[in-house]
């Protein structure tokens, strides 16, 4: 067993009206929930159940971690930090103990323990790996402990085609980088076609 090893998977608690916001637009918000729990019902059974690594997650909004409740699946969980998403994910790193950190969405219908196994095992030889997503930002990002000390997320324009370029160009010089198949994240409803198609 590789304890040392840590997934972090950033989540919302799954409420009505409050989770996939831009897929409930065109769905409506009993959809856009129930998309949203299953797939994050999936992930956590999918990689809180494998002994290669401890899963924790890293929750929103704070009440969230303040009363965790059965969606959490009895995994640990503590709450993320304010601001972007780059320092919500930074927090998360900060936050693990000593070892390799991989951190994952919950929107991410095909992600299974297979790529984050993967993703460890890419990290015994680089300082980063990501997952890239079809959209240009990225579904998992992973640092070893060669960079755990460091602030990996600089200007980066989230949620647009140059988040993962964005990050990659923030990296420190040198840091080796490997990258995983790419996956779709669920953003909107087109988003849900493709995956569905």
């Amino acid at each position: 067993m590789m304890r040392d090893r840590h997934v972090v998977v950033m989540a919302r608690r799954p409420e009505h009206g409050k989770v996939k916001t831009r897929l409930a637009d065109a769905l409506g918000p009993d959809a856009a929930l129930s998309f949203y729990a299953s797939t994050l019902r999936r992930t956590l059974k999918r990689l809180g159940d494998d002994p290669r690594w401890s899963t924790v997650i890293a929750a929103t909004p704070p009440s969230a971690a303040r009363h965790p409740g059965r969606w959490t699946r009895g995994l640990p969980v503590f709450a993320q930090e304010e601001g972007d998403l780059g320092q919500r994910m930074q927090g998360a790193f900060d936050a693990m103990p000593a070892g390799p950190v991989v951190i994952v969405g919950s929107d991410i219908p095909d992600l299974s323990a297979r790529h984050v196994a993967r993703a460890f095992r890419a990290l015994e030889r680089h300082d980063a790996v990501f997952g890239p997503s079809d959209d240009g930002g990225y579904w998992l990002v992973g640092i070893a402990r060669s960079l755990r000390a460091s602030e990996i997320f600089g200007p980066v324009r989230w949620s647009t085609r140059h988040a993962l370029a964005d990050t990659l160009q923030g990296l420190p010089e040198g840091a080796r980088v490997a990258t995983l198949e790419t996956l779709a994240d669920i953003d909107t409803v087109d988003d849900l076609r493709r995956l569905r198609a």
